[in-house]
């Protein structure tokens, strides 16, 4: 493509890797029904962590205004954080779709997006859109500060243990609904709680706590809704506290993060905000769209219909 030219194709990044594999073995598979459905599109995969940021951003000044994923929540992380580090046009001149490999879906559930290879593929080549909020973090690591974008949920304390236990054995090859509850469980047999000085939006909320869920989306986790109520194009975080429990409180409690209950339970605060700082002690550690980051002091802030996502129509 030449410079300066706009191209109506969607580019298509694949993660290998992602699912076992499966966004190798199945490429096959999705190139024929991208076929099908006469979506027109150019493909490249990924060869480490975090290159989708950099092919997106790379595709992007090619002239690509459309761009697929091909792997899991963690994939379009790094696609989003291209489209919001490039400098060449806005956000919101950006569309993207994903095709989900693996065994999750957690964003693509708030926009109807089909788990099977058939019907996402079919969704793309309908072309409906949604605008979506996109968070932005800033944290600190133990060799200065960090900062991050994200489009579905970040997670802080226990969550964040739990998804870089998870992460770490995604390493070795393991992945599956199973192997995050499972670290969930294991997890709370050591993980207590933390001192943390919530502001949001100016206003101070100050807890022992267990742990923080902020959502643009509702799911998580292979389908736990610990915000249910976000929505993703309202300009605001939603925020679930939930507070110092008792471990086998915190067992009964986990079907309320599948059935949409969560905020019922006494323990549990909700807040919406645009602008959250926290601050904790000890530190406290965070994750966003599934990737292992920082630890406090930390600072998210919204930008509002940010980007255009595939969405399913009306």
């Amino acid at each position: 493509m030449s410079s300066g030219t706009i191209s109506d194709k969607w580019l298509v990044i694949v993660n290998p890797n992602a699912g076992r594999k499966k966004g190798k073995k199945d490429w096959w598979q999705i190139a024929s029904l991208l076929s099908k459905y006469d979506v027109s599109y150019n493909v490249i995969f990924t060869e480490r962590p975090r290159h989708a940021i950099d092919l997106t951003i790379r595709g992007i000044a090619d002239g690509y205004r459309k761009i697929a994923a091909v792997g899991g929540d963690g994939t379009m992380n790094e696609v989003v954080n291209g489209v919001f580090l490039q400098t060449v046009v806005p956000g919101r001149s950006i569309t993207l779709g994903i095709i989900t490999v693996g065994t999750g879906n957690d964003w693509g559930r708030m926009f109807g997006i089909p788990h099977d290879y058939e019907g996402a593929v079919r969704l793309i080549s309908l072309n409906n859109t949604c605008l979506s909020d996109t968070g932005i973090v800033d944290y600190h690591t133990g060799n200065g500060k960090g900062k991050r974008y994200f489009i579905n949920i970040a997670g802080l304390g226990f969550d964040a243990v739990v998804v870089r236990r998870t992460n770490a054995q995604k390493e070795k090859g393991r992945n599956s609904k199973a192997i995050y509850f499972y670290n969930l469980l294991k997890s709370l047999l050591f993980y207590t709680h933390t001192h943390t000085d919530i502001v949001i939006d100016g206003k101070l909320v100050t807890n022992q706590t267990f742990t923080i869920s902020l959502g643009i989306g509702k799911y998580s986790g292979g389908g736990m809704r610990q915000t249910p109520n976000a929505i993703h194009d309202d300009g605001l975080f939603d925020i679930t506290v939930i507070k110092r429990m008792r471990k086998g409180e915190i067992i009964w409690s986990l079907r309320k993060l599948y059935n949409g209950t969560i905020l019922d339970h006494p323990k549990i605060e909700g807040h919406t905000g645009k602008n959250i700082i926290i601050n904790s002690q000890p530190p406290i550690h965070l994750e966003a769209d599934g990737e292992t980051l920082g630890h406090s002091p930390i600072e998210f802030n919204i930008l509002p219909s940010a980007v255009n996502v595939i969405c399913k129509p009306a």
